[in-house]
């Protein structure tokens, strides 16, 4: 098999290069070790930035996105039993955030690769990149029993944290850079309307919670826990009376229980791996950074990434700008350690990390009552909570 550019994974991130890269005539295949069912099980994130909309939409996978995503001008901190907005139009020019789901944005773009007749290959195994730092690497792996080889001139390594990809660049290439929160995210998803019509991110002396949503009649809530917490301890009955007693008593009182249709517990942290490329390999997501989910910025990074390396390959084939090619991991870089920081401060404001009340609690607090009265403190909340402008290749 040959093609211009192996993609290893299709999460969201490989599917969207894909349809990017199929639309611009670009040659792609998609390698997946799990089944298609399997990718569209995972429950993951549903905020997406104003600059992935638009990635989105210039992908031809907004039709539905459009009809039943939900775009919001807004966000809430809450604490000390009060609200604030943060007026996300308002103070970037009209930009939004977009609310749906992860699943959704998956269904569409398989359903468009497919429409155009891209090749995905799921269920495959041991896949393994070859002479990344020549001009002719290659991609081996195994289907139903058979090793076979895919050529190609660039690889896209989506395939996630604990993907192959990253593990294939020599480790002393590599620099790591990580800091491990104490305690992780219980979710829990249920067919209940949402409590209020935006996100509602809420600093308690019990600990952070948030309100989210992936519809009308969907909502997606958290609560912080230590580490050490098991799922299976916590009943449904245990969650909500948890969730109401960290948010604001307006906001407790209007809130609908009922069933959850999963529950699990995310650990926090941050991870970012430089560089982000090596040779004709480059990281996109997962594979090269983590962000604490505080900021709503894990997928939306990926797809920065996906801009960036989409720009990229348009400037190689229809350009020859070859040049180019190593600017790519500096590109996305300067907007990976943004988010990094914004998704970093967010978790530090919020949540909680002592027992005592003691100076980094009542840092907290100062830093929550000063962005939320000033101007400039809300703007800079919403510039990032609507997404930095994507880096450009050249200057």
């Amino acid at each position: 098999m040959k093609t211009q550019v192996a993609i290893i994974g299709a999460g969201p991130s490989g599917l969207l290069l894909g349809q990017l890269l199929q639309r611009a005539g670009i040659d792609n295949v998609i390698l997946e070790r799990r089944s298609g069912e399997y990718v569209l099980s995972r429950i993951r994130a549903g905020v997406l930035e104003q600059g992935m909309v638009d990635l989105l939409r210039e992908a031809g996978v907004d039709r539905r996105m459009d009809k039943e995503g939900l775009p919001h001008d807004g966000v809430e901190l809450a604490f000390d039993n009060r609200r604030v907005r943060v007026d996300l139009a308002a103070h970037t020019g009209g930009k939004q955030v977009m609310v749906y789901g992860q699943t959704e944005v998956t269904r569409d773009l398989m359903e468009a690769r497919e429409a155009e007749g891209g090749q995905t290959l799921y269920e495959v195994d041991n896949v393994q990149p070859h002479d990344l730092d020549s001009d002719a690497p290659y991609v081996t792996f195994e289907q139903s029993g058979e090793t076979r080889r895919l050529d190609c001139d660039y690889i896209a390594g989506c395939d996630g944290f604990h993907g192959v990809s990253r593990q294939s660049i020599p480790a002393e290439r590599l620099k790591t850079f990580e800091r491990v929160y104490p305690f992780g995210w219980l979710g829990l998803l249920s067919d209940t309307p949402p409590v209020s019509d935006e996100l509602i991110y809420a600093r308690h002396e019990r600990g952070f919670a948030l309100c989210s949503m992936r519809s009308q009649t969907r909502s997606r809530y958290y609560v912080q826990v230590p580490l050490e917490e098991k799922v299976e301890d916590w009943s449904d009955e245990r969650f909500w009376d948890e969730l109401r007693r960290r948010l604001p008593e307006d906001v407790a009182a209007n809130l609908v229980t009922g069933p959850s249709l999963e529950k699990s517990i995310a650990p926090l942290r941050s991870f970012v791996v430089e560089p982000m490329q090596y040779g004709r390999l480059f990281l996109v997501g997962d594979a090269a950074h983590i962000v604490p989910p505080t900021g709503a910025k894990g997928l939306n990074l990926a797809a920065s990434d996906v801009n960036t390396l989409y720009r990229l390959m348009l400037k190689v084939y229809r350009e020859g700008r070859t040049d180019l090619v190593p600017r790519y991991s500096q590109t996305c870089l300067k907007r990976v350690w943004k988010a990094e920081r914004f998704s970093w401060w967010m978790t530090s404001i919020l949540h909680k990390f002592s027992e005592e009340e003691d100076f980094g609690a009542r840092m907290q607090q100062a830093e929550l009552d000063y962005v939320t009265g000033s101007e400039a403190g809300l703007t800079t909340i919403a510039e990032n909570y609507v997404g930095l402008p994507y880096e450009p290749l050249e200057d």
